[in-house]
C-alpha cells in the first residue's frame, strides 16, 4: 500500500476566479434529451473529422449529436438497445482498424455494445462482465483497444475489431469492490489506472503481457477460444482518499482523481522497482469543487489537458486550470434552471466548448466569449 509521504504540502487552489485566468462563457443550448437520466457526454478525441461531434447515454439510448455554430446542437442518431431495461452508464468513441468510428456502451446489463456509427448498426457484442459497467476509456494510440471497469471488480481489456476479451486485471491484487473507473496512459502504452468502491487507485502493467495484445489483432478462431490472461497484480496501490474513487485520469505521468469529498486531487505515484504494490504517493495539488459529494460525478479534461470542467449535484460546473501551481479557478457555470446533479462534463478538444449530462435527462452547452 502506498503512503503519504511527509512534509510535502499539497497546494490548495483558490475558490475565488483569478482575473487574468479567468474565461467567460456563455450558455448556448439547454436540450432536454429524455425523462431517464443521461449519465456520460463525451467529444470524440479519437478523429479529427469528428471533434465536434459527442455521444451520450441514459436509459438504453445511445445518442450521437453535432456541435454547429453559433449554440447549435444537431442530433445526428439514436440507438436504442433492444432490451429496455438497458441503462447505460457509460461511452466511449473508438476505431475499427480501418479508421471506421465506433461508439462503445455499457451499464446495468454488464453486456458491452460496439456500434458501427458509419452504417448505425451493432459491430459486436461483449459478453463476459459478471456485473454492471461503470466506465469504458479507449486507448488513444491504438483506439481499437478498449477497457472496462465493473462492478464484478474487474477490469478487461477488449479488442473491438475482433471481439476478444485480451486480459482480465482482477484476482489476489485486484480490487475488492466495484471498479468505478479506468484510464489508459497517454504515452505508456502499457499501463493504466484503476479506481474504485475499496477506496484505492490501482496502477497495472500490460508490458508482460502484450504480446496477447498484438496476437488478438491477427486471431482468426473464435473470440471464445482466445487465451485470455489474468492480470493479479497491480504494480502500484494509492490509498489518496478515504471513501470511493470514481473518476482517475492521468495527467502525464501523474494522476487526478476524485472521491466524494468535494475536490480532485493531483498526486504522483512514486514506484518502487523491487517490490511491486509498494510505494508512496505525493500529493501535489488539490483542486476544490463544493458540493460534489455524491458518487458518479466524473470530470473532464480538453485534448490538451489545460483544463478540467467538472459538475457538482447542485447543477454548478467548475473549470480549472490544471497546469498551474497554485491551481487557478478559470470559470464558475451557473444557471437559475440548472439545479439537477452534473453527472458528466465534456469539454471539446480545445476547451472551448463545455457540455453536461444531468440526472433530469437535460444537455446544456457553454460556449466560450471571444474577450
Amino acid at each position: 500500500m502506498a503512503k503519504m509521504a511527509l512534509g510535502c504540502e499539497p497546494v490548495v487552489g483558490s475558490l475565488s476566479l483569478t482575473p487574468a485566468k479567468k474565461k467567460e462563457y456563455k450558455l448556448t443550448n439547454r436540450l432536454q434529451e429524455g425523462k431517464r437520466p443521461l449519465y456520460a457526454v463525451v467529444f470524440n478525441f479519437i478523429d479529427s473529422r469528428y471533434f465536434n461531434v459527442f455521444a451520450t447515454v441514459g436509459g438504453n439510448r445511445v445518442t450521437v449529436y453535432q456541435c454547429l455554430e453559433g449554440g447549435v446542437i444537431a442530433l445526428l442518431q439514436s440507438y436504442i438497445d433492444e432490451d429496455k431495461d438497458e441503462s447505460f452508464y457509460t461511452v466511449s468513441w473508438a476505431c475499427n482498424v480501418d479508421g471506421t468510428p465506433f461508439l462503445v456502451a455499457g451499464g446495468i446489463n454488464g453486456i458491452i455494445r460496439v456500434i458501427d456509427a458509419s452504417n448505425e448498426k451493432i459491430h459486436k457484442s461483449f459478453v463476459g462482465h459478471g456485473d454492471s459497467i461503470n466506465e469504458i476509456r479507449t486507448q488513444p494510440l491504438k483506439p481499437s483497444l478498449v477497457i472496462s471497469a465493473s462492478k464484478d471488480e474487474s477490469v478487461r481489456l477488449w479488442n473491438v475489431h475482433t471481439g476478444i476479451c485480451i486480459l482480465i486485471f482482477a484476482g489476489a491484487g485486484g480490487h475488492r469492490n466495484e471498479v468505478l473507473s479506468v484510464d489508459f496512459h497517454p504515452s505508456d502504452i502499457y499501463r493504466i489506472a484503476s479506481c474504485g468502491m475499496d477506496n484505492t487507485v490501482k496502477i497495472w502493467s500490460m508490458k508482460e503481457f502484450w504480446t496477447y495484445v498484438e496476437k488478438s489483432f491477427t486471431w482468426t478462431d473464435l473470440p471464445s477460444k482466445f487465451p485470455t490472461k489474468y492480470v493479479q497484480f497491480p504494480v502500484f496501490i494509492a490509498s489518496v482518499h478515504s471513501n470511493y474513487v470514481d473518476c482517475n485520469r492521468w495527467l502525464g505521468d501523474f494522476i487526478l482523481s476524485k472521491s466524494v469529498d468535494n475536490e480532485i486531487v493531483l498526486w504522483e505515484p512514486k514506484l518502487k522497482e523491487q517490490s511491486p504494490g509498494e510505494g508512496t504517493a505525493d500529493i501535489l495539488q488539490k483542486y476544490p469543487v463544493p458540493e460534489c459529494d455524491i458518487w458518479f460525478i466524473k470530470f473532464s479534461c480538453d485534448f490538451h489537458y489545460n483544463a478540467a470542467a467538472i459538475g457538482n449535484r447542485e447543477g454548478k460546473i467548475y473549470v480549472w486550470e490544471l497546469q498551474s501551481s497554485p491551481p487557478h479557478l478559470i470559470a464558475r457555470l451557473s444557471h437559475p434552471q440548472s439545479k439537477s446533479p452534473i453527472r458528466q462534463t465534456a469539454m471539446s478538444f480545445d476547451g472551448s466548448t463545455i457540455l453536461s449530462c444531468c440526472e433530469d435527462g437535460t444537455i446544456w452547452r457553454w460556449d466560450v466569449t471571444a474577450s
